[in-house]
């Protein structure tokens, strides 16, 4: 079944048409020297995965920003984020690397699932870890929630060490396995 792709927020998108037109936002990378080429696609919402559960147990998320890929020539070659300020969306950087490819695939996999979900990026950077978040409630609003049980996890490779990239897993299965990692023990003695 398809996915069901809410569009960003009209003032994420702003903000990421202002730095590809922009001369003074840095770039990692020539390829975005030719920025009019790039074409922002696959808009996901990016979540922060809290480190430490809820008292119940439960995975606990906040948005923090959107993603786009970057496409040209009808393939992705690099990413660019906008993230949540104060003062409301702004421009955060523009990305590359193995999570581009990590993506594409993550999504197309997901469209061949059965059920109809709601793609999302499930970020844990203490463990160095994105996420394609599949949603089981695909109608949501995309910047509110935390992962239910039920939903799907697609850990983007590289994952780390013990848990297998672009394989599909229900949030209940990965989600205490994480959790484990993430529980920091103080020092004894």
């Amino acid at each position: 079944m398809p996915l069901n792709i809410p569009p960003a927020p009209a003032a994420a998108e702003r903000s990421l048409s202002a730095a590809l037109q922009s001369t003074t936002v840095r770039s990692p990378h020539p390829i975005y020297l030719n920025r009019g080429a790039l074409r922002p696609v696959l808009p996901l919402s990016v979540h922060r995965l809290t480190p430490v559960p809820d008292p119940t147990g439960a995975a606990l998320s906040r948005l923090t920003g959107w993603r786009f890929l970057l496409e040209s020539g009808g393939r992705a070659v690099g990413a660019a984020e906008t993230m949540l300020t104060p003062d409301g969306w702004a421009f955060s950087h523009f990305g590359e690397g193995p999570y581009i490819a990590s993506t594409e695939r993550a999504v197309r996999r997901a469209e061949q699932l059965p059920g109809t979900y709601q793609p999302r990026l499930l970020s844990i950077p203490e463990l160095y870890m994105l996420t394609l978040w599949l949603h089981s409630d695909p109608t949501a609003e995309p910047g509110a929630g935390s992962p239910l049980p039920q939903d799907i996890l697609v850990p983007l490779a590289p994952a780390p060490p013990g848990i297998a990239g672009d394989l599909p897993v229900r949030a209940d299965t990965l989600l205490p396995v994480l959790a484990g990692r993430l529980t920091i023990t103080a020092p004894t003695g």
